[in-house]
């Protein structure tokens, strides 16, 4: 690992499929790891900001994930909710790729927007 990297090893970027999430726990905390339509990998927040429900579960869409509790679709780059019920971002974490290593740092949250109980 390069000395610049900073964040925990969470997976091979080849372990997750396009338009895909996998959840992954740092330091118990549940995060999202997503690839979208063009294959970019995203971190968030794992959990809807309007209920209680893992957006891993959910469809991934252009740059976009969808709660499958009540259909709420967060912009994976900003945490922004792009449809109701849900008000507010979910966090979006730093994302490094090293190779085919995927690191996260949850103490990087790019969108300001606040982490739950971490």
């Amino acid at each position: 690992m390069s000395d610049h990297i900073k964040g925990e090893l969470v997976c091979n970027a080849n372990d997750i499929k396009v338009k895909q999430a996998l959840r992954v726990l740092i330091d118990d905390y549940p995060v999202a790891i997503v690839k979208d339509s063009m294959g970019e990998i995203h971190a968030v927040g794992d959990t809807c900001s309007h209920a209680d429900i893992s957006l891993s579960e959910g469809e991934v869409e252009g740059c976009a994930i969808e709660c499958w509790g009540h259909g709420s679709q967060f912009d994976l780059r900003s945490g922004q909710p792009l449809q109701l019920p849900a008000y507010d971002p979910v966090p979006v974490f730093a994302v490094t790729i090293d190779g085919d290593d995927v690191y996260v740092d949850v103490t990087n949250v790019v969108n300001g927007a606040p982490v739950n109980n971490y």
